[in-house]
């Protein structure tokens, strides 16, 4: 991620992206009790970016979810929290998270005001022992005095932190992608021969569209359900080989004896998806379907990071994920030609909203808590 003593940042108008979503994407479904409002995604925003929120004073959201990575993390297949901890999932992108109606990985939770409070929380992300940690410690903070007040009537609770945060990350609106301009907008020339083609498999031969879904005015490219694909199959059933590849830095991996690896950390736990919420075997390796908008900036791809590129996405669904007795029925070979491969993935290509730098150069202007 880019040094903090190189950040050019520029306050963006925030809330004039809730009440006005870009081109491509549909009115903002609001919470009754937690309206939007100006001094709400401000003090959201300083909490998403403020490393005090942290055990040690060392870790914000933003250090999963950086702005110039497509809110996610490019640079590890899993995240790393607090003191190099290890997260067993990939960091999802939160833009447009506003329209998600399952959150995490595995849908564990339902609102972002509930969502806030797991990573503060885990002990693998920021760490902190408890609720009333984090209160008192943000009480104690001079620059927060009065801000909730002004925010909330009731001032600062386990509530009004969550629906602060849970504001800043409604405004996070990214659309307006050539697509949008080209599907919506009636602009006939700004796709390419490719992109058009891999529209034409996306919603036909490919049936993307299936889940990643495309509503007559506008498109989150997600149905907000949970499927298996065999990916986490895959994960679960491979053998704990004698030496594994560990990744120490971004792109930088060496191997390591397993027997030592274990002595040292924490036993690997089989990731079985929302099995882990429900206890229904049918429920076993399913994840949340992402959205595609601005899928170009958020690699790696899938729950766990595995993917490293789009072709490698499409060339896995093209093979029909992986056989497993719960594999969600709509994963099936596609038969896709190289050719088609290609074409699919220059559409992917076009998703990418056209204020990505506006919301990357807004947060640059938050401050990051010493």
């Amino acid at each position: 991620s880019i040094a903090l003593t190189e950040r050019q940042g520029q306050k963006a108008d925030l809330l004039a992206n809730i009440n006005y979503p870009p081109l491509g994407l549909p009115a903002v479904p609001m919470p009754v009790d937690n309206p939007v409002s100006v001094e709400k995604i401000a003090l959201g925003r300083k909490l998403f970016f403020d490393r005090r929120l942290s055990l040690n004073n060392t870790f914000s959201c933003a250090m999963c979810h950086i702005p110039e990575q497509g809110f996610s993390s490019n640079e590890m297949a899993t995240a790393v929290g607090i003191e190099g901890r290890s997260v067993r999932r990939n960091s999802p992108t939160i833009y447009n998270i506003a329209y998600a109606t399952l959150l995490f990985h595995d849908g564990r939770e339902s609102t972002l005001e509930q969502q806030a409070w797991g990573p503060l929380l885990a002990h693998n992300e920021m760490g902190n022992p408890s609720i009333g940690y984090v209160i008192n410690k943000i009480k104690a903070l001079s620059d927060y005095q009065g801000l909730f007040e002004q925010s909330f009537n009731s001032g600062l609770n386990m509530s009004t932190l969550g629906q602060a945060l849970a504001s800043y990350q409604r405004s996070l609106l990214s659309a307006d992608s050539l697509f949008d301009r080209w599907y919506f907008g009636k602009q006939k020339d700004v796709l390419s021969k490719s992109g058009k083609k891999g529209f034409a498999l996306f919603t036909g031969k490919g049936a993307c569209s299936a889940c990643h879904t495309i509503e007559k005015n506008s498109a989150l490219f997600t149905d907000n359900q949970l499927h298996n694909t065999g990916i986490g199959y895959r994960e679960s059933m491979q053998k704990t080989p004698e030496k594994q590849k560990i990744q120490v830095a971004p792109g930088v991996f060496i191997e390591v004896d397993q027997q030592h690896l274990s002595s040292i950390s924490e036993a690997k736990v089989n990731d079985l998806g929302r099995y882990e919420i429900t206890q229904d075997p049918q429920d076993r390796w399913k994840y949340k379907t992402p959205s595609l908008r601005n899928i170009v900036l958020t690699a790696p791809y899938m729950h766990n990071g595995s993917l490293s590129t789009l072709t490698e996405v499409v060339q896995f669904y093209n093979q029909g994920g992986v056989s497993n007795e719960t594999l969600d029925p709509l994963i099936k070979p596609l038969q896709l030609n190289a050719g088609e491969i290609n074409d699919l993935v220059a559409f992917l290509q076009v998703l990418t909203g056209s204020n990505v730098q506006y919301l990357v150069a807004d947060a640059y202007a938050a401050p990051v808590g010493n």
